[in-house]
């Protein structure tokens, strides 16, 4: 008998110690100490345009994603008019339109939204240049700038290899698309993007900017928040800026077409 109460005994503490342990994370769990109030900004183990980074795999999609646009949207480019434009100097935009399209005129500059937007979700459609012409970087480049400062990279990636933060659907210099779903050059091809816009108290970023993204009906950025905006050769920090402010769209050299573009504001955050 005082064997067994012994051994009851021993397995009552053994099932408390377990019990304890169980309700203490390990140390290598816990979260690191955080300011209140700082922002969760990721950093990314990759340099810029790192060419050894893998490349995405290829998941082709049938066609582009056309969305007839909402009841509560803002028309950016309904294929008539310019209107909701202007240059980097306020002036008419001296891209080309014709047939419904809106074209690249290269020299001519980028172009922007009269109107400024804050957090949206944002429908164009856009095709490279046919035939193509260049590589890398220099063929079908173009962007969408969020903000004027966070760019979805607009490139013929159809078997045309470049840096993956570069690649079409990249956001530039940062993070590639989870695919590669481009379409061939001449194509209509859809970006479906929603964008969070940074939050700043006073000069300090509280919280980054987060951009889902589909193209061509395939999701190739999941929620993911940028580290800075946007740039070539280098990852700038974020600077506090204006909380709406407007799109733009760059003139990269080469003759790439939009169609159907229009913006949808999003509150309740």
């Amino acid at each position: 008998m005082r064997r067994t109460r012994i051994a009851w005994a021993l397995l009552a503490w053994l099932a408390a110690c377990t019990h304890t342990a169980s309700q203490t994370p390990a140390t290598t769990t816990q979260p690191p100490p955080r300011t209140e109030g700082a922002a969760v900004v990721p950093t990314i183990m990759w340099q810029q345009h790192d060419e050894a980074r893998p490349q995405p795999r290829i998941a082709r999609p049938a066609a582009a994603v056309v969305v007839r646009p909402p009841a509560d949207v803002t028309i950016l480019f309904d294929g008539t008019s310019l209107s909701a434009w202007t240059d980097s100097k306020g002036n008419a935009p001296a891209w080309k339109l014709a047939n419904g399209y809106l074209e690249v005129v290269p020299g001519a500059g980028d172009i922007r939204t009269r109107a400024a937007f804050g957090d949206v979700q944002l429908h164009l459609e856009w095709a490279a240049p046919l035939p193509p012409e260049g590589e890398g970087q220099q063929r079908g480049n173009s962007g969408v700038f969020l903000m004027g400062t966070y760019e979805v990279q607009v490139l013929d990636s159809y078997g045309n290899q470049t840096y993956p933060d570069g690649q079409a659907g990249a956001l530039y210099g940062q993070y590639p698309p989870l695919v590669n779903a481009s379409l061939p050059p001449g194509e209509w091809q859809s970006y479906d993007i929603v964008f969070h816009g940074p939050r700043f108290a006073g000069d300090r970023v509280v919280q980054p900017a987060r951009f889902t993204v589909i193209h061509n009906g395939v999701l190739i950025q999941d929620n993911v928040s940028l580290v800075g905006p946007t740039s070539h050769g280098r990852r700038d920090p974020y600077t506090a800026h204006a909380d709406q402010l407007p799109l733009s769209l760059q003139d990269h050299g080469q003759a790439v077409r939009y169609r159907n573009i229009w913006i949808r504001e999003l509150s309740g955050e």
